[in-house]
Parts: C-alpha cells; sequence; structure tokens
C-alpha cells in the first residue's frame, strides 16, 4: 500500500505540474518543476545504486523503480516550451539549445522512447527481487539518461 501511496502522489504531482504548466506557461515555473522532477529522478537512481552497491533491500528499490517509471512516463516534456531554453527555475537551466532545434525531433523521441523503456522494465525487474537482474538492468537504464544527457545537457 505503501508504494501506491507513493507512485500515486509522485505521478499525481507531476501530471499537476505538467497541467499547470500548460495554464500558468511562466518559463521560470517550468524550469523548477522539470529541475525538481529531475532531482527525484536523481534521487532515486542514488538509491537504487546504494542497494546494488551495498546491502540489498527489494522495497527500497521497488519504491525507487516506481518513482522513475512514473516520472518517466508522466509527459513531462509539456516542461520543455520554447520560452525555457534558457533562464533559472531552482539554478540556471543546462538545457542546451539543440533540444529545441526541429532537426533534433526525431533523436529526442527516439532517446525518450529508450529512456521509457528502460524506466518500465526497471519497475518491472525491480519487482523480482533478483538483484542482479536489478543492477544489469539499473545499467541500461543509466546508459540512457546518459544519452540524453551528452546529447542535450551541459555541463555544470
Amino acid at each position: 500500500m505503501k508504494i501506491r501511496t507513493i507512485l500515486a502522489a509522485s505521478l499525481g504531482l507531476t501530471l499537476a505540474s505538467t497541467t499547470l504548466a500548460q495554464v500558468v506557461g511562466k518559463p521560470e515555473d517550468q524550469i523548477r518543476w522539470r529541475q525538481s522532477a529531475y532531482h527525484t529522478l536523481a534521487w532515486s537512481m542514488a538509491r537504487i545504486k546504494a542497494n546494488v552497491e551495498g546491502t540489498y533491500n527489494k522495497d527500497q528499490v521497488v519504491e525507487a523503480a516506481n518513482v522513475i517509471q512514473a516520472v518517466a512516463n508522466s509527459k513531462m516534456g509539456a516542461l520543455f516550451q520554447p520560452n525555457t531554453g534558457s533562464g533559472k527555475g531552482w539554478k540556471e537551466t543546462r538545457v542546451k539549445p539543440e533540444f529545441f532545434k526541429a532537426e533534433s525531433r526525431d533523436e529526442l523521441g527516439r532517446i525518450a522512447g529508450a529512456y521509457g523503456k528502460e524506466a518500465n522494465e526497471m519497475a518491472r525487474v525491480a519487482a523480482t527481487g533478483d538483484a542482479g537482474a536489478v543492477k544489469a538492468q539499473f545499467g541500461k537504464l543509466g546508459e540512457s539518461c546518459k544519452a540524453c544527457h551528452d546529447k542535450f545537457r551541459k555541463d555544470e
């Protein structure tokens, strides 16, 4: 029940943010909301990493994987409006200008689709409790994150 509550809350917050972004439309809000989502993803990835590198706790891994899956499937692409390529949310956005170019759409779609696939698979594998399979899938999920970072995120 606790996992469902966390998943529902995470998904609800993400969907609310997406709806508000379309209604409110303030670039700084959209940047802040997406930065918050990415920080949540980073925290969830760190939780899984700590488990596969240390003492494995299936419940923690499942919770983190479900959050990742929820955010990956939340349609948060709505928070990347053309007027959000520069500016500040919690900090300056690190999205590269290439992200917003028409010629990047196909590649972006491919990268985002691969990330969604790996996030869904991470949740499925986490539910099995097989630490070795989780570690292998965590590597695939990390590579799908890195593909977008390499192409569309500025270094700090």
